[in-house]
């Protein structure tokens, strides 16, 4: 079982001059799950190398029992700095895709036209791909096979409106994970603002939140076997 690991390579919060990159929760619960389930991963990202982290994702507030266990694992870190870069790999050596969130992908992945081409045709070639929190935006583009948009009438979800106001955030993401899912036409679901929601429709997994993150691991591999 081969699972790809997509990560963003974007380190700037809009205009801010804050950081950003990807949500180390939403790496690590994961990365175990899917270890636990005898996955050989792959992690990747658009420039390749070490992926930018968001520092808020480190802070002692948003440490979990994983994101500690990551810290600590020399092995995992080490993947982690030597990512592959996204255009070199062939969406024929996997089974799966993840992809954590963290606000960059709303700026790199989704408008990047290689992410765009590795989901269509996980898709295309029946293979499950799963996103969460913010990852989800990273759909914004992407097609079916008759051209519509890959979520018009799937059931979806993704980080929240009122999430995104509780972090103070709304007007500086380029778009807003919810709005793009309804207004491309997804079946959009939530549950109260940091709780866990998962949903599947078919290949697509999408979870709300950081806390969704081992919740959607885990559907991803009830999908594979």
């Amino acid at each position: 079982m081969n699972i790809l690991i997509v990560l963003t390579s974007h380190d700037q919060l809009g205009d801010t001059g804050a950081k950003t990159g990807f949500w180390l929760e939403e790496l690590a619960a994961p990365y175990y799950v899917l270890k636990q389930a005898g996955a050989t991963l792959t992690l990747a990202s658009p420039k390749g190398g070490q992926p930018p982290l968001d520092p808020k994702s480190a802070d002692e507030s948003a440490k979990t029992d994983d994101t500690r266990r990551f810290e600590a694992d020399a092995d995992a870190k080490a993947q982690l700095a030597s990512t592959v870069r996204l255009d070199s790999v062939k969406i024929e050596d996997f089974d799966a895709v993840f992809y954590p969130g963290g606000h960059g992908p709303l700026w790199d992945l989704a408008e990047d036209s290689t992410s765009r081409a590795l989901i269509e045709g996980a898709i295309a070639a029946d293979k499950p791909v799963a996103l969460v929190c913010h990852a989800p935006g990273v759909l914004r583009h992407v097609r079916a096979a008759d051209g519509t948009p890959l979520v018009a009438g799937k059931k979806v979800t993704g980080f929240t409106n009122t999430e995104e106001a509780a972090v103070g955030l709304t007007d500086v993401v380029p778009f807003l994970v919810e709005d793009m899912l309804t207004q491309n036409g997804g079946i959009y679901s939530k549950t109260d603002d940091w709780g866990v929601h998962v949903v599947r429709d078919g290949l697509l997994i999408t979870g709300q939140n950081p806390a969704s993150s081992a919740a959607a691991a885990e559907a991803l591999v009830a999908a594979l076997r």
